[in-house]
């Protein structure tokens, strides 16, 4: 695995009905959106995911983790959790939890400032939201 600093980064935001992808360097401190993936009731298509995986070959796979403001857990949490286990146990990636507070709400944002509608399944919004995971997690290694 490369250096701390130096690590290509994916980043998830798991939903019931989409999961947003994102690809990143640490380094960079920066994302770009990749893809939507469809879910049913929170299962992707692991084939799909496999695919990406394999592209990419990220060195770490980060995934949301939905808190409430109070920063205490909720049903989501748990169903994030779930999946990012279901990550690394299928693929052999070393998987980091990121809080993501308020990402899909300022992902929403971004859409409408861009244009978009509120039909925000169409407009990107849970990849951009992944983006928004990642830089966040980006951050924090800096601090």
């Amino acid at each position: 695995m490369p250096e701390r600093g130096q690590r290509s980064v994916m980043a998830f935001d798991f939903g019931l009905r989409r999961i947003g992808v994102a690809m990143g360097q640490e380094m960079i401190g920066t994302g770009q959106p990749l893809v939507m993936i469809p879910a049913d009731n929170g299962t992707p298509d692991w084939a799909q995911l496999e695919k990406l995986l394999a592209e990419w070959q990220p060195d770490l796979v980060l995934v949301g983790l939905p808190l409430n403001m109070d920063g205490s857990e909720n049903d989501m949490c748990g169903r994030a959790r779930k999946f990012g286990k279901r990550l690394h146990g299928r693929f052999h990636v070393p998987i980091d939890m990121v809080d993501e507070r308020l990402t899909s709400y300022e992902a929403k944002g971004q859409v409408m400032a861009a244009g978009g509608s509120r039909d925000y399944g169409r407009h990107g919004v849970d990849d951009r939201a992944a983006v928004l995971i990642l830089e966040t997690w980006c951050r924090l290694q800096t601090e």
